[in-house]
């Protein structure tokens, strides 16, 4: 119970204020403004990526990811495998606790197909120092394209928490001239 309640308890029945009716419109019309700015951001804005995601077993993405490791291997480091595809070729990285499998070496300016999924629990592809954030979800492929526009080494961090070892999660990418 209010200290001083409303003489008239039908509040709804009132009248608005000018200044509130004001208020309410420019909150909506801005609404509709920022709405379809998503839309049009995503296509124009190059700053969304356009992902497909397919139903798969963790058993089967890792026959998949298995296959190209064992295709496009060209070294090892730190144990892991370092993986060279071709341009325009599908790669696969896999999300596992607590690494991403394996380190991916690719050329600039070339287009990749991205396939991400995880084997046991939900982890986030950070892609280092850009801005570059997927959810991986264990039980779907993820699917999107890419093209590296610069040279370097990369990192591919973990952010979404996946337990203990979580803060240990880095995984590499190598861009190439």
């Amino acid at each position: 119970m209010a200290i001083s309640p409303p003489s008239n308890r039908l509040w709804w029945k009132e009248p608005i204020a000018k200044v509130e009716l004001i208020w309410i419109l420019i909150a909506f019309v801005w609404g509709l403004v920022m709405f379809f700015m998503m839309i049009y951001w995503h296509g124009a804005g190059n700053q969304n990526l356009s992902n497909e995601a397919y139903k798969i077993t963790p058993e089967a993405f890792a026959e998949k990811a298995q296959a190209m490791t064992a295709k496009y291997t060209v070294r090892e480091e730190a144990g892991f495998p370092v993986v060279s595809p071709p341009p325009g070729s599908d790669v696969y990285l896999i999300a596992r606790l607590w690494q991403w499998w394996p380190i991916l070496e690719l050329k600039k300016d070339q287009s990749y197909r991205f396939h991400l999924s995880s084997l046991d629990w939900q982890h986030g592809f950070s892609l280092q120092p850009t801005n570059m954030n997927l959810q991986v979800h264990p039980g779907y492929e993820l699917v999107t394209s890419m093209t590296p526009n610069a040279a370097g080494e990369f990192s591919v961090v973990c952010n979404e928490f996946c337990g203990i070892g979580h803060h240990t999660m880095v995984g590499k990418i190598y861009v190439k001239e």
